[in-house]
């Protein structure tokens, strides 16, 4: 790449800026991953739109790592997002509006180039196709307060949802780590998911139209899509996208729990033509590429 196009990327693109980041700390923006290094400062040429950026941290030699923390941005050209490393709690926190802009000057004037990594951009296209229908407004309806996603808070959040028997042995495993925070103390909640039953219940049907209506989940989920997502077929794709990355990137059992459910939602209808298969086919096969 020229010298002039790397500029005028840098200049349009997003940038990504963390501060006081320990080294060996795990970075990761979408499909890409780093570890740090002494001088590392961010992630510079990031196309605006959206993303997930999610990072673990790592004891002294980089030999063990902390469950991974992640939260989702929908990024505008030239925009500058700052985060500082708090070292007692181990974890990016943002800065006041006062400070966050005078570092946002900074990093226009190019003060902080040298110390920021480009983001891969041939990887770009991949990303694109595993969030392609995440909106800003996917993001602000699902995210928990915070913003932040961790499987270190989701121990006792996913105790109501049935599980396999590999599921909840990796539960009691999570409530067992040192990493595991009490909902209580971490005052966190879960992402703001949209609950999908597993079995339909009517009152007053009779069992053979129950069953059939068990096996063939369509009217499940047009109720559901009136009633969650306004009839809007691409906020239930975008749902679907933004669990499984959750679960992926940020590896929680939550976003996992939630992708699985929508799918057997989706894939349990025998009679609906109206969903984007288009999308929907996409979504699914993008998420087997990469799971």
């Amino acid at each position: 790449m020229d010298p002039e196009t790397a500029l005028e990327l840098v200049r349009h693109g997003t940038t990504l800026l963390l501060l006081d980041v320990p080294q060996y700390t795990l970075v990761g923006i979408d499909t890409q991953m780093f570890s740090t290094g002494p001088h590392f400062k961010g992630i510079k040429m990031i196309p605006p739109g959206v993303h997930f950026i999610y990072y673990s941290s790592s004891n002294r030699d980089g030999s063990e790592f902390s469950p991974i923390i992640g939260f989702f941005v929908d990024t505008s050209p030239s925009q500058v997002i700052v985060r500082k490393w708090d070292q007692e709690e181990e974890h990016l926190v943002k800065l006041c509006e006062e400070e966050e802009e005078r570092y946002s000057d900074a990093v226009k004037r190019l003060e902080f180039d040298k110390n920021l990594g480009p983001y891969t951009l041939t990887h770009y296209g991949e990303w694109k196709c595993l969030s392609n229908y995440i909106t800003k407004n996917t993001i602000e309806r699902i995210e928990p307060a915070g913003g932040e996603i961790t499987i270190a808070c989701e121990s006792e959040m996913v105790g109501s949802i049935p599980k396999t028997e590999m599921e909840k042995a990796l539960i009691e495993q999570l409530k067992n780590t040192k990493f595991s925070i009490p909902i209580e103390k971490s005052q966190k909640r879960g992402c703001y998911y949209t609950p999908i039953p597993r079995v339909v219940k009517h009152k007053g049907m009779n069992s053979q139209d129950l069953t059939l209506m068990n096996l063939d989940k369509t009217q499940l989920l047009e109720t559901t899509l009136t009633k969650a997502y306004e009839g809007d077929e691409d906020s239930l794709l975008g749902e679907l996208q933004f669990a499984f990355i959750a679960f992926l990137m940020g590896q929680s059992l939550e976003a996992f729990l939630q992708w699985k459910l929508l799918i057997g939602l989706l894939l349990g209808c025998t009679e609906a033509v109206s969903i984007n298969i288009y999308g929907l086919i996409s979504s699914v096969y993008q998420s087997n590429r990469r799971g």
